[in-house]
């Protein structure tokens, strides 16, 4: 492609940005692939006893995503975005085997240790290439339908595997389907998708925005705008990785069977992914901050109030609020990123929000564990749903626009 041919937007680029909406849609499955039934696996299977032990594999994923998303986006100008795409597919391959033949607990947190990498390998490189298509008016919308895809695509496997699980046991059947994702995503990424360096450079060219020194502090700490966000992705993975080990444990202890579990861990990602269809234009229209308060303090009082809840669908409206919640902060993270870093920044200001991001998964897996093992599920789900409140008010004291 010559500099001649290159146009920033969603038309311009429709092929290309739609094929790789379809390629983060592969990506979101690799997750949804363990969400509702490897806590289950690590209980019933491999004999893993407490909640800190079973939530170690959130642990070692958060950690390794969070780890990989920062160097993406330091090497995403110097290797090329596609480059580094096709590798997190390569490294896809072996998860699901890995799942399939585990016999200890040991062999799944290095199959979620590689997911990690994956994770942030392949959703980083979507996720700055979309940005770089569409240009600055519509970062949005393609955020949005980026993470509808991605996170859709998530709950939709988690309710096909957990389904699978029911007729068929928690292995080897549904993680066959992680083995035609990794190679359906790793095809498409190899053949079809184009890098999209060319459209950095054209809209450097027209960009008004001044480079700062220090694209770590300045994404973490200094600035206002991009450190509150900061700390608010870091909360919100946080209490999705407390969602994520210990949402299926709780129904468990409530005896809820294998599919009605399936069905309510879905809810929350399928909402969060089909939410960010409305959501992430609604960035590119209204205040950031505004929608990153009511977001964050929306999940936060959905969480609080889970420790109430009794029955089915009780379980189902928290779940469908939560996701509310996480659909209106997950683009606007992205777009508050984008809008206050230069187009050659943008990629290593995104690596560093997602390496606190995804340390949520981590910290809160590890938090939620622990308050769970010493006091109990329920006061650990109501620890991180005051946590979730305080980022909402921190959002609210530090965000300017």
């Amino acid at each position: 492609m010559t500099n001649s041919e290159v146009r920033l937007g969603l038309r311009a680029n429709a092929f290309q940005f739609w094929t790789l909406v379809l390629v983060n849609a592969f990506v979101g499955g690799m997750v949804g692939l363990e969400r509702s039934i490897l806590p289950e696996i690590g209980e019933s299977e491999l004999g893993v006893d407490g909640h800190t032990a079973i939530l170690s594999f959130i642990i070692a994923f958060g950690i390794t995503k969070a780890i990989t998303n920062y160097f993406t986006g330091r090497l995403a100008n110097r290797l090329g975005r596609k480059r580094l795409l096709v590798m997190g597919w390569l490294i896809a391959i072996p998860i699901p085997l890995l799942l399939i033949y585990a016999q200890s607990w040991d062999v799944v947190v290095f199959a979620n240790v590689l997911l990690g990498i994956n994770q942030g390998l392949t959703w980083s490189s979507t996720v700055v290439m979309k940005i770089d298509l569409v240009g600055p008016r519509q970062r949005g919308l393609a955020m949005g339908l980026n993470e509808f895809s991605g996170y859709f695509a998530v709950g939709l496997i988690t309710f096909f595997t957990a389904y699978l699980a029911d007729r068929y046991g928690l292995r080897p059947v549904p993680f066959y389907l992680g083995l035609l994702i990794a190679v359906a995503g790793l095809l498409l990424s190899a053949f079809v998708v184009k890098d999209t360096r060319h459209h950095v450079r054209l809209e450097a060219r027209q960009a008004q925005e001044i480079k700062v020194q220090n694209v770590f502090w300045e994404t973490t700490l200094w600035n206002r705008n991009l450190s509150a966000t900061t700390q608010a992705g870091l909360v919100n993975n946080l209490n999705d990785g407390m969602i994520w080990g210990l949402l299926p444990l709780l129904l468990l202890s409530q005896q809820f069977g294998k599919e009605d579990i399936g069905f309510i861990t879905a809810v929350y990602p399928a909402i969060w992914g089909l939410g960010q269809l409305f959501t992430g234009r609604l960035a590119d229209l209204y205040s950031n901050k505004r929608i990153l308060f009511w977001g964050m303090l929306l999940q936060g009082l959905a969480i609080t109030i889970m420790t109430t809840a009794d029955s089915f669908w009780f379980y189902v409206g928290i779940c469908f609020f939560l996701g509310a919640g996480t659909a209106l902060v997950y683009p606007t993270f992205l777009v508050v990123i984008a809008n206050n870093t230069t187009p050659e920044q943008r990629a290593e200001s995104i690596g560093v929000f997602r390496l606190w991001r995804d340390l949520g998964y981590a910290i809160g897996a590890l938090l939620s564990g622990l308050i769970a093992d010493w006091f109990g599920l329920e006061y650990a789900v109501l620890v991180i749903g005051a946590l979730t409140i305080a980022s909402a008010l921190v959002i609210q004291v530090r965000m300017r626009t």
